[in-house]
């Protein structure tokens, strides 16, 4: 029996050209909402001091040929000590045999990356067609990866981008100057968010930081920062005046996330739920009206942990 691909994120990268999981993705959230995965729930730790979070995530399609365990963390004092906040790994198994075929050692960027795509993902089948802008909110890693998977599957021509700290977003729009597309700061968020059709919001914030009145018809929402039970960007409002509100995974948006803080607050009734993969899927209507208000919540489930594992052992083996 051979060792298993030890790659490490130098390795990783270098084989990032060769693989394309907006498809493949696509389908293991249709696969998922069938009931064709087994996904239990998420294992977490969180600590205080020094603050930080891990997520364990783990699962498999059926009939697929693999499973997968991923191990992210967010430690984001480390940056102090010029340490990357996210670290982790992904372990990629056989599923007939057990026998492991990949330990992907992805200083969690490969969590990032497909957070990035679901979340384009999410935003095309939901968002106003035709739509030429985005915005941005937050200034993070995870920031970084919404802008540039927006704009390479929606062939966006400009963003907009706010954060608390100015000069972490002026720094957010030089490191994106690459797409050679315009790109504003904008300081008053209140007044972002009421000219924006389509916003992604990317921050840990624990108390919501846009406002259900903030949001005007037409608007296309992706919430992908609150991926823990305590976290909440949004206004539980919003989610009972949105016309449509999707979750990657119903029974995890339950728990964590912004279905789960509007549910507590009895401002959503779980019936009125739908999946991303059953709108990927055509079996429930996604957005029907130009004037409608959508809302994906987005928590991150392990099928695209598997994807993107895969693509990356298949790279390799090719290489």
């Amino acid at each position: 029996m051979s060792a298993p691909f030890l790659l490490d994120w130098d390795d990783i990268s270098s084989l990032l050209g060769q693989i394309e999981v907006h498809d493949s993705m696509k389908q293991a959230f249709i696969e998922h909402s069938k009931g064709n995965s087994e996904i239990p729930p998420v294992g977490e730790l969180l600590f205080e001091d020094p603050p930080g979070e891990v997520h364990i995530k783990y699962g498999y399609l059926k009939g697929g040929s693999h499973y997968v365990i991923k191990i992210a963390s967010g430690f984001p004092n480390n940056a102090k000590e010029d340490m990357k906040p996210g670290q982790g790994m992904m372990l990629l198994f056989n599923i007939k045999t057990g026998v492991p075929q990949a330990i992907l050692v992805d200083e969690a960027n490969l969590t990032d990356l497909r957070t990035g795509i679901a979340g384009a993902i999410a935003s095309q089948a939901l968002a106003n067609s035709n739509l030429a802008s985005a915005t941005i909110i937050g200034s993070g890693v995870q920031a970084r990866y919404q802008a540039r998977c927006h704009v390479d599957l929606m062939s966006l021509n400009s963003l907009m981008i706010w954060a608390r700290d100015h000069k972490k977003a002026e720094v957010l729009m030089d490191d994106l100057a690459d797409l050679n597309i315009t790109i504003k700061i904008h300081d008053n968020l209140e007044a972002l968010v009421k000219e924006s059709q389509l916003i992604i919001t990317t921050t840990s914030a624990k108390t919501p930081i846009i406002k259900s009145d903030w949001v005007q018809p037409g608007t296309h929402i992706t919430a992908v920062g609150s991926d823990t039970p305590e976290k909440c960007e949004l206004d539980p409002k919003l989610l009972g005046k949105a016309s449509i509100v999707v979750a990657d995974s119903i029974s995890q948006n339950k728990l964590r996330g912004e279905v789960h803080q509007a549910l507590k607050a009895k401002c959503l009734a779980e019936e009125n739920l739908i999946e991303l993969g059953e709108v990927l899927g055509g079996t429930k209507l996604g957005r029907t009206g130009s004037h409608q208000i959508t809302v994906a919540d987005l928590t991150g489930v392990a099928i695209q942990d598997l994807v993107i594992a895969e693509a990356v052992y298949r790279a390799k083996i090719s290489d």
